[in-house]
């Protein structure tokens, strides 16, 4: 097809790819393509404001590696990443709702008994976290998979640092026969998320700032049910109504508790005050 204009170019995309074959993948690039041109149209799109567009998303890639995400930094601060999580995870009331995954979870985190510390040299004020798995119906749910990850005292994941080949903040665990689960770590502390690349200066440019509540992510898996990743919040934090990435729930808000020095409820006797957090988990049976 030759001679098209603004009036036509969208049709004849469209037109390209009526024999894919898979229906699908028609669907989702078709209603890209509407969906960009539409845009387009919408603001009256310079030939400037494209190339700015494209330095931008070629910035976001070149900021990528195995250690930052980029790419889901920009999905998480426009909203993209809540609104396919609550779509993907629509659930019964009583379950524990599911929010943003985040850049920094990793593959092959080191496993640990229930009661083991997982910050494992972590900076951070000593944290006792408990509570019990179970099902929409009050059932226990044993041996759940429990993977757990948090930013130390100053903000950071231990993938944020040199690689020494340690990890530290984040491990595996699994519920015992009573769905209870129970392990130290360090208490949550809010952090900006990296601003230093092409995501930074678009919030920059938004007068937006890059700051998270204090949070403690969860992902949950066991036989029967759906999966559930999710954080829980730190009540009080001052950036509870402004996540940058939008993924507070208030179910998921839950108190740290302060104790002073003293015996930990595993029977540790601490020389320095220390906090506990306790939360329950309420998954959803999976589809037959």
């Amino acid at each position: 097809m030759r001679n098209l204009d603004e009036n036509t170019i969208t049709d004849a995309v469209l037109a390209r790819h009526e024999h894919v074959g898979n229906a699908r993948l028609t669907e989702i690039a078709g209603s890209l393509v509407r969906h960009l041109h539409a845009f387009a149209r919408e603001v009256n799109l310079t030939e400037s404001e494209w190339e700015q567009g494209i330095r931008f998303l070629t910035d976001v890639g070149h900021m990528t590696d195995e250690k930052r995400q980029e790419f889901i930094l920009l999905s998480d601060t426009l909203g993209l990443s809540t609104l396919v999580v609550a779509m993907a995870n629509r659930k019964p009331a009583g379950c524990t709702e599911a929010t943003v995954f985040g850049p920094f979870f990793v593959e092959g985190a080191p496993e640990y008994e229930n009661g083991a510390d997982v910050a494992n040299g972590a900076t951070g004020v000593p944290c006792f976290v408990s509570g019990k798995i179970r099902g929409l119906y009050g059932e226990p749910v044993p041996n759940a998979r429990i993977e757990v990850w948090q930013a130390d005292a100053d903000g950071l994941y231990d993938v944020q640092y040199p690689d020494d080949g340690e990890h530290r903040g984040r491990g595996v665990l699994h519920s015992r026969a009573d769905g209870s689960y129970h392990f130290r770590s360090i208490v949550g502390e809010p952090y900006p998320i990296p601003h230093d690349g092409p995501v930074g200066r678009m919030l920059d440019a938004l007068g937006r700032h890059p700051w998270r509540p204090a949070h403690l992510h969860f992902m949950i898996t066991a036989p029967g049910y759906e999966r559930l990743v999710t954080h829980v919040f730190r009540e009080g934090d001052p950036y509870l109504d402004s996540d940058a990435v939008f993924g507070v729930r208030s179910s998921l808000i839950a108190p740290w508790l302060q104790h002073e020095a003293g015996v930990a409820p595993d029977g540790t006797r601490m020389a320095t005050p220390f906090y506990t957090l306790e939360f329950d988990f309420v998954l959803n049976r999976a589809a037959l």
